[in-house]
């Protein structure tokens, strides 16, 4: 392992540089999930630092979720999960979220979103029909004045057509934007006549066409649903 942990020399930021150093023989996959890296004393013999600069790449290692530290095991090259990724832009879009990103997260979604149901249209399976059914019954019944409960399902619904599509980038770029939903829905939506009417009809449009594995259709459905949003929000933002 001479070429990953060759020695670093004297630098002002030696700690930067070894987290440096492991990361890029992650992303090389030198090291591989599950491999266990040298012990410590090793790595400081290898990297020519102090245990203390070792400590502290390590430390950031691990917080980003690159290396696990096993007590009493070592320490060994974590797996990322799809969910890694969704909690960071999750995290992200929490920390960013005000009046200016509501456009920015609309026009996202005018982008991707017809495309993403055409692709439920023709990936879509048994089950994906079976919990984009059930959105749409739980949205019927949910109580009118509910409107964090009805934004929950509105949210899980368009999160359900990203799953049909079966693509994992589609839902590690979208979940987190479904996710700020509820927010953005309660802020505008709470006193809007007939919107939970549209809503329905627009939602069961979507599904009969990802259904019938009609793409153009589940396109044309959801470039009008998302049309309509935008309206409703450009009117907000005038106020």
């Amino acid at each position: 392992m001479d070429e990953i942990f060759g020695k670093i020399g004297s630098a002002q930021t030696l700690s930067q540089k070894i987290e440096r150093r492991i990361e890029e023989a992650i992303r090389q996959k030198k090291l591989l999930v599950g491999a266990k890296l040298p012990s410590e004393r090793e790595l400081c013999e290898m990297f020519a630092v102090s245990r203390t600069a070792l400590r502290e790449a390590l430390r950031r290692l691990s917080a980003r979720g690159l290396v696990e530290i096993k007590k009493g095991s070592g320490m060994f090259v974590s797996e990322l999960k799809i969910k890694d990724a969704i909690d960071s832009l999750n995290l992200y879009y929490d920390l960013s979220f005000d009046s200016n990103l509501i456009p920015q997260i609309i026009e996202v979604r005018r982008v991707f979103e017809p495309e993403i149901a055409r692709m439920a249209a023709n990936n879509r399976t048994d089950k994906d029909l079976e919990l984009l059914k059930k959105s749409i019954t739980d949205l019927e019944d949910c109580d009118p004045d509910n409107t964090q409960l009805e934004a929950d399902i509105i949210n899980k619904f368009h999160l359900n057509v990203a799953k049909a599509t079966g693509n994992p980038i589609v839902i590690i770029t979208m979940e987190p934007v479904y996710s700020l939903l509820p927010r953005m829905r309660n802020l505008i939506y709470a006193n809007v006549d007939g919107e939970k009417a549209f809503t329905i009809k627009a939602h069961r449009t979507i599904f009969e066409a990802i259904r019938d594995k009609d793409a153009d259709l589940a396109f044309k459905a959801m470039v009008e649903q998302i049309n309509r949003t935008l309206e409703i929000y450009k009117q907000y933002l005038k106020k």
